[in-house]
């Protein structure tokens, strides 16, 4: 099991910029950020195949980059132009082992973080 440490969350306003740290304990194959807004099920934001494919959710899509340090063991997501519809738990995810695409699918992730608050003021 891959532990999964994340930091940067936090309060900003509408149209603010927030940067989310992931740290994991190992290599993994693929990682991802997910989040989870009060009353809706956890959904895929961006994900990141270790040979650098990236995948992202069309309500993300301009605003928000997913990017690794490997050396550092490290995931980012740069969050610009935050809207309140953003506001939600963030969840870093990893799979250690094979993956073939940067998928969006949670059950495709094998290890999870205990998540980081984002709230987006209007």
């Amino acid at each position: 099991q891959v532990q999964l440490v994340e930091s940067g969350g936090g309060s900003v306003q509408a149209g603010g910029s927030l940067r989310l740290s992931c740290a994991a304990s190992e290599y993994t194959a693929l990682m991802g950020w997910f989040r989870q807004a009060p009353g809706k099920e956890r959904e895929g934001v961006a994900a990141i195949h270790s040979a650098g494919s990236t995948n992202y959710a069309d309500s993300v899509k301009g605003r928000f980059t997913i990017s690794k340090d490997s050396a550092k063991r490290t995931l980012y997501l740069q969050m610009n132009s935050l809207k309140a519809e953003d506001t939600a738990i963030y969840y870093c995810a990893a799979r250690k082992l094979w993956a073939s695409i940067a998928t969006l699918t949670p059950v495709a992730y094998t290890s999870w973080g205990q998540g980081t608050q984002v709230t987006v003021s209007s």
